[in-house]
């Protein structure tokens, strides 16, 4: 049985289909945004920002945000897992991760919550 360094479970499974459902989650916006452009030629910028003014987009929006967040905790825990050998080394590049992942949620929260 293999026992977490880190005493932080990573289920292959439940990661795997979290990596999944995140990416689904993304695309899905993704097209959204860019049928709502191909379909309103044009569009300025007082028309984007009353589409990002409205709650259900900021929702939206912040749930693709922790959606790439996640996605790419997981991803690149998978590389320094795989890649990167020793115990020290990868704990300080999850740090790093972690903090560069929280300071870019944050940083994603100032700019959609302070319209």
């Amino acid at each position: 049985m293999v026992k977490s360094v880190l005493s932080v479970a990573h289920q292959g499974l439940r990661d795997w289909i979290i990596q999944r459902a995140s990416a689904i989650v993304m695309a899905i916006y993704s097209i959204s945004l860019i049928v709502y452009v191909v379909t309103n030629p044009g569009l300025t910028f007082a028309e984007w920002h009353g589409l990002f003014s409205q709650v259900w987009m900021k929702i939206a929006t912040l749930l693709v945000l922790l959606s790439l967040l996640y996605h790419a905790w997981i991803g690149m825990w998978t590389i320094f897992t795989d890649y990167v050998k020793p115990w020290v080394i990868r704990c300080v590049l999850n740090v790093l991760m972690f903090f560069g992942l929280a300071a870019c949620f944050l940083w994603g929260l100032m700019i959609l919550w302070s319209m």
